[in-house]
């Protein structure tokens, strides 16, 4: 079986000449881009030789891409860690991958669907949970969210009246 993966970035465009490309920066570990570490792309593991921002955007150069053919041919494409690299989370947070599909109940223990996908916000998350052929948005606040049970697979909320 195959390790996990976690996705840290998206190629959105080549860069220049040289080989540089625009990335797209899922990851919030500043060092991830650092020169020195490797992602992956497919298949192949991408070492990092520089990395600068330029005009809002992170410009990265992998030292297995050596000119502009080689760093279009990389637009579009995710870019991911093992999971065995990341850095542990707080109490209270979780990557997406580790959460979703997990059945999502009331404190009554009543079904309520199944969280689809995770929105990232500003202040804090929400939650899509899929149920009958529609999604409902949560906001992942203590609030609401009263536990996660990663072992069951099991998300209890408290949801306010009439959000479900």
């Amino acid at each position: 079986m195959e390790p996990e993966r976690l996705a840290v970035g998206r190629v959105a465009k080549a860069h220049g000449i040289r080989g540089e490309v625009s990335v797209e920066v899922y990851s919030d570990a500043p060092e991830r881009f650092a020169p020195g570490r490797t992602v992956i792309a497919g298949t192949e593991r991408l070492s990092v030789a520089a990395a600068r921002e330029h005009q809002g955007r992170l410009l990265v150069k992998f030292e297995q891409v050596p000119d502009r053919t080689a760093a279009e041919a990389l637009r579009g494409t995710t870019l991911f860690i093992e999971q065995g690299e990341a850095r542990p989370l707080q109490e209270w947070s979780f990557y997406p991958h580790e959460i979703e599909g997990f059945l999502v109940v009331d404190r009554a223990g009543r079904a309520l669907g199944a969280l689809a996908r995770v929105q990232e916000g500003a202040g804090h998350d929400h939650w899509v949970i899929a149920r009958d052929g529609g999604e409902v948005l949560v906001p992942a606040v203590r609030a609401i969210v009263v536990g996660v049970d990663r072992d069951a697979r099991r998300i209890t909320l408290d949801p306010p009246e009439g959000l479900f």
